[in-house]
């Protein structure tokens, strides 16, 4: 899934495209908005707020995106062939020269921009916009203290932003076990710290790095490895999934660099912290 930098890159790209210019052709290819007609207004401006995208009109009319596990906003000159199958195309915003295409977008729909609070008011402070306020993000995260620090840190309401590989590399940096209590968590305000900062750094899009080595194949620590080595201790990366019955999602991390004791039974990998 998109997280909170690849749709803060993603709006920037869009904004220095978009913004300034007269919408010639508007096409939104989902039943509730499929007769929703922009032309003539004017973009103001392309914000993120999290891993939402929100595309902003002179009229006060918003285009509000979610990426999901693998949308895209897509930029072409005007005649310029697609890339990507015809039916995954949700949304088409064109102007005088350029063609924004949003392929397999998780959830669009259009919407007074004085309306946007109400369907995303209730994301936490947002990791890499104006409203990031630490010490509100640490309130949130310890106001559940017997929660498991992995699922508190993909918890929109507790801050805007970080998802999955996020969750996996800052445990693992910060040398948690994500299954870990909030409560048993030593010092919570540099967990936050650290998630600001790494996420600060993939701001501008590309591929995402956390461990300082941008050759591909070494930008992360345990997201997307186990099974192989880890690049401080050599133990094997182990993954299992977390989260609410249905919706869990794979975690990957290090039981020698994060203090945990793995047992295996029939069904996946689980642990526990020592």
């Amino acid at each position: 899934m998109a997280e909170g930098d690849t749709v803060f890159a993603t709006a920037v790209r869009l904004h220095e495209a978009l913004a300034g210019h007269v919408l010639t052709r508007t096409d939104f290819r989902v039943p509730a908005f499929a007769n929703a007609d922009l032309r003539g207004q004017v973009v103001g401006q392309v914000v993120s707020r999290g891993k939402h995208l929100l595309i902003r009109t002179d009229h006060e009319v918003s285009v509000h995106s979610h990426l999901g596990m693998d949308g895209a906003w897509r930029l072409y000159e005007r005649g310029e062939r697609w890339r990507g199958r015809s039916f995954e195309v949700r949304g088409v915003l064109e102007i005088d020269s350029r063609v924004a295409v949003g392929h397999r977008l998780r959830r669009l729909e259009v919407l007074r921009t004085s309306a946007e609070s109400v369907v995303l008011g209730h994301l936490g402070p947002d990791v890499l916009g104006p409203d990031w306020n630490e010490k509100e993000v640490v309130r949130r995260l310890v106001a559940s203290p017997e929660r498991p620090v992995g699922e508190a840190l993909t918890d929109q309401g507790v801050m805007a932003g970080p998802g999955n590989v996020y969750k996996s590399e800052i445990c693992f940096l910060a040398g948690v076990d994500p299954r870990t209590p909030v409560s048993e968590v030593e010092d919570p305000t540099a967990v936050i710290h650290l998630t600001k900062g790494l996420m600060e750094r993939n701001r501008t899009g590309g591929r995402r790095v956390t461990t300082d080595d941008p050759r591909r194949g070494k930008e992360l620590w345990v997201y997307g490895r186990a099974g192989r080595p880890c690049r401080r201790c050599g133990t094997p990366i182990r993954s299992f999934t977390q989260g609410p019955a249905g919706e869990g999602r794979v975690t990957y991390a290090c039981p020698g660099c994060q203090d945990w004791e793995f047992s295996e039974p029939q069904g996946g990998v689980v642990g526990s912290p020592r």
